[in-house]
């Protein structure tokens, strides 16, 4: 038994060094995974930042606009249309807001990032 200890205690300071190395080592591969989920969070936060920004934005635009026009006298698609309009302006802001958003919320978000404090 005191045999094992004094190869023990023999083999403790040679590890020393390696087993610093290998501490520095895990706290840099933590730091940079801490970093890359940061990352991937805030790039995710802009994703749905832009899409809620776009969507909000342009589906009130569109919404006004149909309020503002009166209905054509010839190409109105009657109860069919009126139903599926809400539909229809959905999917266009959807599109609007993947196809432009970013110019509108880009801003924005970098102005939610500072009350943030990232």
């Amino acid at each position: 038994m005191i045999e094992a200890t004094h190869a023990n205690a023999a083999v403790a300071p040679q590890l020393g060094p390696a087993v610093a190395d290998a501490n520095a080592n895990d706290v840099t591969v933590r730091t940079l995974q801490a970093q890359r989920e940061a990352e991937a969070d805030s790039q995710e936060l802009r994703k749905r930042f832009n899409q809620f920004v776009g969507e909000s934005f342009f589906g009130i635009m569109l919404k006004t606009m149909r309020q503002s026009v009166g209905k054509p006298a010839y190409f109105h698609g009657g109860r069919a249309e009126e139903i599926f309009q809400g539909q229809l302006d959905q999917m266009l802001s959807e599109n609007l807001s993947q196809a432009s958003a970013s110019t509108l919320s880009d801003p924005m978000f970098e102005l939610f990032q500072l009350r943030r404090g990232l």
